[in-house]
């Protein structure tokens, strides 16, 4: 009898902790983790890994809610905070083969506008982004590509 309580206690702990992890889901625990984004040298910082890196952690934390970008081609193109996320996402783990620069062109104690520059071996592409201090946190607020 006491075997058979063991066994049905066993099954009960492995059916309970299958079910908690099939409820987090894959990758939730990446996607939900926070980063330190205190300053607005730390956002700048993570926003580069994020763009460059494929770094996923802090994704959505990173941009402000009424975060959009524009990239300044023959056609230009807007953004939305959503549309940037999703395609960070799904960049996971993929390091663009690119140097990085980065300038500081105007700060304050409640925002920042960064230049960040990425050579390929082709082509250059400038990002100009606006950091913005949100309560106790750092979010980037807008960004401006061109290609060059």
């Amino acid at each position: 009898m006491k075997t058979l309580v063991k066994t049905f206690a066993a099954a009960a702990l492995v059916a309970v902790s299958t079910f908690v992890m099939a409820a987090e889901g894959p990758g939730s625990k990446a996607s939900k983790a926070n980063v330190n984004l205190s300053t607005a040298d730390f956002a700048l910082e993570h926003y580069v890994a994020v763009t460059t890196e494929g770094e996923s952690a802090g994704v959505e934390q990173l941009f402000a809610e009424d975060f959009n970008q524009k990239i300044q081609s023959s056609k230009v193109q807007n953004h939305s905070r959503s549309q940037v996320v999703k395609s960070l996402k799904k960049q996971k783990g993929e390091k663009l083969n690119c140097t990085v620069s980065t300038d500081i062109i105007e700060e304050s104690a409640d925002y920042m506008v960064a230049k960040v520059t990425l050579k390929f071996e082709n082509f250059t592409k400038t990002d100009l982004v606006t950091l913005e201090s949100v309560g106790n946190d750092w979010k980037v607020s807008k960004s401006i590509n061109s290609y060059k």
